[in-house]
């Protein structure tokens, strides 16, 4: 890197975290008992560094979101710059600034077709919520107030705010906090390997899709607003849905009127080998979310997509539709954005990732099937998934129940130099886009050393340890 690299007291900063600091998604009491959390210091390309001098291939790209890779000085550059002429203004008093106007055009020439206009927010969970508050305001503008529920799948991600985690379907999110909000119906995931084993793929795209028909028949399709989905589920454990299972879940939404959201925060920017997850799966939806790949994660920024009819409904009826946040369109991080979009475009990663590193990491992932705690390796892109079975050719999993192996092959993984992601008993990985052959071929070859090491620890467990 050409920045000088500090020398940090780690042992300083672990106290201070345990005194101070609540990480996300944390289970704290583990934490405490760990002292501290591991400290990152410092990173390039895609590789992280932390306290301890360790280098750790970064599998999962920050969180799903580096997709140009650490260390750009460009970007790092476009801050300053931006940040020396303006750096904030909101867009509530009927003003907006050049970087905003900029990048919403950006995004809207990348969205193609309908979808030609932006709201902008700082994450992907207020981009959510936006799409929740829009599309209930966009309907009773329309004079059909009672479309209110939305139909979204068990098992998605689609943010930590309230809105964000009743439209997901994590039940352990749910229970904190007394959730769904009324007027969120789910219904099953696309999910093949868990729900559909051994069913042929077309007619488990059939079923899936079927499901999702039925729960508005049985609301009544006069009452539903939307259907929300991920391309494919990423937190959920990277759920990748059976060919044919999208085109049909559009056929129905448009059956019965019903708009169609595309949560695209993980599978915006290339990373599934499109621009966009939609793309791929070569539906057309009415609004999408997206964050995360917009700027790489180097500064929070996110948007929300919005069709030309609902903008139109907008401006027809008029009034205030009051939601907005004070960082929405922030002109530094909107200035980042568009750097980040100029690397993208110069370097062909979205062409690289569809043409060359994405069918690399298939290929690997692949040679991990001889493995005997291996029951599928899927990928789409650069986003791919390894099933950890006790039994290979199955899927059953280890004590009879979810969750038992994915947390002890993760934790080899880490020790072993290489950042994943353990959800339920699937290994997930997402790797910056500028990942290379070489750091691929290291990616695959540290999980099979890992289920290596992970097996006997398995093996031996016995039913009562599940308690």
């Amino acid at each position: 890197m050409s920045v000088p690299i500090r020398n940090h007291d780690i042992a300083e900063l672990r106290r201070l975290d345990l005194a101070h600091h609540l990480p996300a998604q944390a289970d704290h009491r583990l934490i405490a008992s760990l002292g501290g959390s591991r400290i990152i210091t410092r990173a390039e390309g895609s590789t992280i560094y932390d306290g301890e001098g360790n280098a750790i291939l970064d599998g999962m790209a920050g969180l799903w979101c580096v997709n140009v890779g650490y260390g750009r000085e460009e970007l790092a550059k476009a801050a300053y710059e931006q940040m020396l002429e303006l750096p904030y203004y909101n867009t509530f008093f009927r003003t907006a600034t050049p970087p905003t106007v900029k990048l919403a055009a950006r995004i809207a020439s990348k969205m193609g077709g309908h979808l030609s206009h932006v709201f902008f927010n700082s994450s992907g969970s207020e981009a959510v919520d936006t799409i929740f508050r829009l599309t209930r305001h966009y309907w009773k503008l329309k004079g059909q107030p009672q479309r209110r529920i939305f139909i979204s799948r068990w098992n998605a991600y689609h943010g930590s705010t309230v809105a964000g985690v009743s439209l997901g379907g994590m039940k352990a999110m749910h229970a904190q906090g007394d959730l769904p909000v009324p007027g969120v119906e789910h219904v099953m995931q696309p999910y093949h390997f868990g729900e559909g084993f051994g069913e042929a793929p077309d007619a488990f795209a059939a079923r899936a899709a079927q499901a999702i028909e039925d729960r508005i028949l049985e609301v009544g399709p006069e009452n539903v607003a939307a259907f929300i989905g991920e391309p494919l589920q990423g937190a959920g454990g990277v759920i990748i849905p059976p060919e044919g299972y999208w085109p049909r879940v559009e056929a129905i939404c448009r059956k019965y009127g019903i708009l169609l959201v595309c949560d695209e925060v993980i599978c915006g920017f290339g990373r599934l080998g499109q621009w966009f997850g939609h793309h791929h799966y070569g539906v057309k939806p009415d609004m999408i979310s997206m964050a995360k790949g917009l700027s790489s994660g180097y500064l929070p920024i996110s948007a929300t997509g919005v069709a030309d009819h609902i903008v139109a409904e907008l401006r027809e009826k008029g009034g205030d539709f009051v939601h907005g946040y004070t960082y929405s369109g922030h002109p530094t991080a909107a200035a980042v954005a568009l750097a980040n979009l100029d690397i993208i475009e110069r370097e062909g990663l979205v062409e690289r990732t569809r043409d060359d590193t994405g069918p690399y990491l298939a290929r690997a992932l692949a040679t991990l099937n001889d493995h005997p705690l291996v029951g599928e390796t899927r990928s789409l892109g650069l986003i791919g998934a390894v099933e950890i079975v006790r039994e290979p050719g199955t899927n059953k999993r280890f004590l009879d129940k979810e969750g038992e192996a994915g947390p002890v092959v993760r934790d080899m993984c880490i020790r072993n130099g290489l950042m994943v992601r353990g959800i339920r008993d699937t290994i997930v990985c997402c790797p910056p886009l500028v990942i290379t052959h070489a750091e691929i071929d290291r990616l695959v070859s540290i999980i099979r050393r890992s289920l290596d090491e992970a097996e006997p620890i398995l093996r031996a467990l016995k039913p009562e340890a599940a308690g």
